[in-house]
């Protein structure tokens, strides 16, 4: 007998591909075959994905509100759905499962037209309007937070709370423990904005540590993500303040590097959170101000509500937090190790087993792991 067929529809960004990565490695040993549906931009690092067959089919946002970009968008859209139609009838999936964003509107749509069934999962605290557009044509709606804004009373009812799911890396970081604080300790900063970094982070945090007092900077080691241009700048700061700083424009080693700190700045988006949440990291956290929704605010909102993190919205972010967080982090270690443990308590480390579980039951297939 074939092994069942699953569509992973997800692109655009990681924040949509890791959960499918993570997905797609908790459904291949439960005898699933994997197919990632994509869009063209994405195939391009989409290449060590877990998948038996890869496919890119057209996509398209609708970020101008020109008649023409508008018109060109909507093309390319329509395109992706007769593509994904054809797709989809060709291969024949027992179910598509989408991590929302645009790439995920022509192949969902596609499946919902040819009765395959439609899982959804929504990664953050706010529906984001992909999802919200196919949630009426869904089966099944999975949830990264157990609050989420946006939902129509009449979708609630195929609603459920599995998690976030995390990359295998991730799941390994998450059984180092909490580095020591004892006497004298290293403070190991980790600092980050995304997949492209964020300028913010370059023009705010190496100026606030090196206002800090001689023997804080001392003891601080930074780990720091900034954009290739403020790579020489960054370091320039850091140098003149005597601080051990290792700056890169990308860490292929995140998840390690982020079970080695002591405290994470960052952004909040899904994965995140959700990544700091397993590995079990306290953060302060500075929401993207423009993101759709609000979507990285509810969800820094949420992660902050446990006592895992600082929330500091972007135009009020001067450094004076930081500076605060650290100072009293060396003279009294003990707050960051409970914010910590509340971060730990807030992670879901099994949300890939429980959403391709639950993916099991509704096509069907009979969970033969041992």
């Amino acid at each position: 007998m074939t092994a069942p067929l699953v569509f992973l529809c997800a692109g655009g960004t990681g924040g949509h591909l890791f959960p499918a990565e993570a997905l797609a490695h908790a459904l291949k040993p439960m005898g699933f075959r994997i197919g990632l549906v994509t869009d063209e931009r994405a195939l391009a690092y989409a290449k060590d994905f877990p998948a038996d067959e890869i496919h890119g089919v057209a996509s398209a946002t609708f970020g101008s509100r020109s008649p023409v970009a508008l018109a060109q968008s909507a093309f390319k859209l329509f395109k992706g759905f007769t593509q994904s139609l054809l797709l989809i009838r060709h291969r024949k999936p027992a179910v598509l499962v989408g991590f929302g964003g645009y790439p995920t509107l022509p192949p969902a749509v596609a499946a919902s037209v040819l009765s395959t069934k439609l899982v959804l999962h929504e990664q953050n605290g706010v529906m984001g309007r992909a999802n919200r557009a196919l949630a009426s044509r869904a089966t099944m709606i999975a949830t990264g937070f157990p609050l989420v804004r946006g939902v129509k009373p009449e979708w609630r009812s195929k609603m459920l709370h599995v998690g976030n799911p995390v990359r295998p890396a991730v799941l390994e970081a998450s059984g180092i423990p909490y580095p020591s604080t004892a006497l004298g300790f290293r403070f190991s900063l980790l600092v980050f904005g995304g997949s492209q970094g964020a300028r913010v982070m370059s023009d705010v945090v190496p100026a606030a540590l090196a206002a800090l007092p001689a023997e804080a900077r001392a003891r601080l080691h930074v780990v720091q993500q900034a954009r290739p241009e403020d790579i020489a700048r960054v370091e320039t700061i850091y140098e003149a303040a005597g601080i051990a700083a290792e700056i890169a424009p990308f860490f292929k080693d995140l998840p390690q590097r982020m079970a080695a700190a002591h405290l994470v700045v960052a952004r909040s988006g899904a994965s995140t959170v959700a990544e700091l949440g397993v590995i079990g990291r306290p953060a302060l956290l500075v929401p993207l101000p423009h993101s759709l929704d609000g979507d990285q605010a509810a969800n820094a909102t949420q992660f902050a509500a446990c006592g895992a993190a600082t929330l500091v919205p972007q135009s009020e972010f001067d450094g004076s937090q930081l500076r605060s967080m650290i100072v009293e982090a060396l003279n009294e270690p003990m707050g960051l190790t409970r914010a910590a443990d509340a971060a730990k308590s807030a992670g879901i480390p099994d949300a890939a087993d429980r959403l391709a579980q639950k993916i099991a039951q509704l096509i069907g297939v009979e969970d033969k792991r041992p």
